[in-house]
């Protein structure tokens, strides 16, 4: 499991590619390949949730022009081991 860390500028431009980013975190998450997804309340970045190996996060996040759009920053991206919630649960 990754959490991938993004921080937005005050870009606009951002938002021309933000539709179509959110339209695939949809698809991910019916896929079973993303937890959550979604803003700070600030609108200064955002917080994903992944459920996939390193090699298919690397592939999510080249296929989607949003994470390399002009406003958006990709601060950071961990490895996280849940103890406890619906990730755990088998």
């Amino acid at each position: 499991m990754f959490c991938v860390e993004l921080t937005f500028s005050e870009d606009p431009r951002r938002l021309e590619a933000r539709p179509a980013h959110r339209e695939r975190l949809q698809v991910l998450y019916e896929q079973g390949e993303i937890l959550a997804s979604g803003p700070w309340p600030d609108d200064s970045g955002a917080l994903l949730i992944f459920m996939v190996s390193r090699e298919r996060l690397d592939e999510i996040l080249a296929d989607d022009p949003y994470y390399t759009a002009p406003g958006v920053e990709v601060t950071s991206v961990r490895e996280w081991t849940p103890l406890f919630g619906p990730a755990t649960r088998s």
